[in-house]
């Protein structure tokens, strides 16, 4: 198992690493979060939700996503409260307080789920969550020591050397936990080392000594590993991302902006910039496109938009005969409106959509998850993506569809053709279209962009990096 002295220091890019090194070798490996926080999710083989990261562990693992390799995801909703999925579905929305009085009663999925995946691989990768020393939260965890000692699991303590202090955290780490838990440790692993690694030999000689387990690496700082696409949302507070073309795509950092990896295709396009537009800005006036992406709570997102005033800069732009594209959430605020009559992401009530599209949306307690194979409308190219989502959308503007699945029309297009909806995730990701529809746009020098052999080619670059940085033939020993 992977704890970190704290959030974002890289055990998720350690474990996709692992999982595609350990996959080389042709060992059968899988890999397991007990618990996730993330509005960033995947559909999974098995017609439920996980983490991204897991998802793309798997992949990197060469094996289909499945439910059990994240039993437990929580998805915000606002400050104190998430929706809580459980093996892939939907059970509800708990706040905060009565999440952590009650997750004790996961533990038995959590535990059926790691049995399940250990069944059928040689090696299970496990990945906490947050930070190993957080003993305020200790109690009933499900998520690190509470679930290393429930299956017994060795841990490897990672620590981030860019963020400094790296040696006082790791050791730190073992005098703040509980002295049960720390003789879970196994080792120490320092990660994001720049510079030459020599320099710190004395560093991991101190921390060996005052742990008592051997110090790893460092494992130098990988550079392409923000072309992997992200879990964490503080990965889209940068305000450019990608290449600085002339053709501008702009996207609306919404509060809960939830699969924002449906972005990442496009930062890969040479011929394109995209411009993260953050609360409080203006959308630039020189954008193209302007995408209001997906969200875990629709109305909420849809008030903070009118906040922003970005209600205001849409209509502008399309006024101007700029292009609007509404993908999932996004979608539904296109519309003419909202009605949550159930209370399924707060309140119930009804609200008043952007009107862009003439589509009413009603939200369901029910949630679509499935993969899908459609094909483009205007185009006829096909689209791989997956719907994830808690709406009924109807009105007079599907009969001109976004997008055909299984002949059956998906998502809408404004009478004037400038404003589009669609409920499909991951659809830039499909070389062909995402050429095709930018093309269509009239975007220049785009396409010729292999996106998926991109990422393939990046699990394999970090696999040989770790493999170059780490003794994994004494890492796996550390396995029971």
């Amino acid at each position: 198992m992977f704890m970190g002295t704290g959030s974002d220091v890289g055990k998720s890019l350690i474990v996709a690493g692992l999982c595609r090194a350990l996959a080389n070798r042709g060992l059968r490996v899988a890999p397991f979060k007990p618990q996730n926080m993330s509005n960033n999710a995947a559909v999974t083989e098995d017609g439920g939700e996980i983490g991204r990261a897991q998802a793309l562990q798997a992949r990197a693992a060469r094996r289909p996503a499945v439910t059990a390799m994240n039993p437990v995801l929580l998805k915000p909703e606002q400050e104190t409260g998430a929706q809580l999925v459980v093996r892939g579905q939907r059970r509800g929305s708990l706040s905060a307080r009565a999440y952590f009085a009650s997750r004790a009663a996961l533990m038995p999925d959590v535990l059926a789920a790691f049995d399940e995946l250990a069944t059928d691989a040689d090696f299970v990768l496990v990945e906490g969550a947050g930070s190993a020393s957080e003993v305020n939260l200790r109690a009933n965890d499900i998520a690190n020591f509470g679930f290393a000692q429930a299956a017994k699991v060795p841990v490897v303590l990672i620590g981030d050397i860019h963020r400094g202090g790296v040696i006082a955290s790791l050791v730190g780490t073992f005098h703040v936990v509980a002295p049960e838990d720390a003789q879970l440790i196994a080792a120490t692993l320092i990660n994001r080392f720049q510079g030459d690694t020599s320099l710190f030999d004395e560093g991991k000689a101190f921390i060996a000594d005052k742990t008592g387990v051997p110090c790893l690496g460092p494992v130098p700082y990988f550079p392409d590993a923000g072309k992997l696409p992200a879990e964490d949302v503080l990965a889209l507070e940068q305000e450019t991302r990608g290449h600085d073309g002339p053709f501008v795509v702009s996207v609306l950092r919404l509060p809960r902006i939830a699969n924002f990896d449906d972005l990442d295709p496009l930062k890969s396009e040479p011929g394109l910039k995209l411009v993260i537009v953050q609360p409080g800005e203006a959308i630039p006036i020189e954008s193209d496109l302007v995408i209001i992406p997906g969200s875990k709570a629709t109305r909420a997102d849809l008030e903070a938009l009118r906040r922003n005033g970005w209600d205001v800069g849409l209509r502008a732009h399309h006024y101007a005969g700029g292009r609007i594209l509404g993908i999932c959430g996004g979608y539904q605020m296109l519309g003419r409106s909202i009605a949550d009559p159930d209370g399924i992401e707060g309140e119930p009530g009804t609200s008043r959509g952007l009107g862009l599209i003439d589509v009413e949306t009603v939200l369901e307690p029910v949630k679509q998850l499935r993969l899908e194979r459609a094909v483009h409308a205007e185009t006829g190219e096909a689209v791989a993506g997956y719907h994830m989502h808690m709406g009924v959308t109807r009105g007079p503007d599907r009969d001109r569809p976004f997008a055909r699945v299984e002949g059956e029309p998906e998502g809408a297009i404004s009478t004037d053709g400038r404003v589009m909806g669609t409920y499909l995730h991951g659809l830039f990701a499909a070389d062909g279209f995402r050429a095709a529809f930018l093309a269509s746009l009239g975007a220049r020098d785009t396409g010729g962009t292999a996106y998926e052999a991109g990422v393939e080619a990046v699990l394999d670059a970090l696999a040989r990096h770790l493999e170059a940085h780490l003794d994994l033939d004494a890492l796996m020993a550390l396995a029971r």
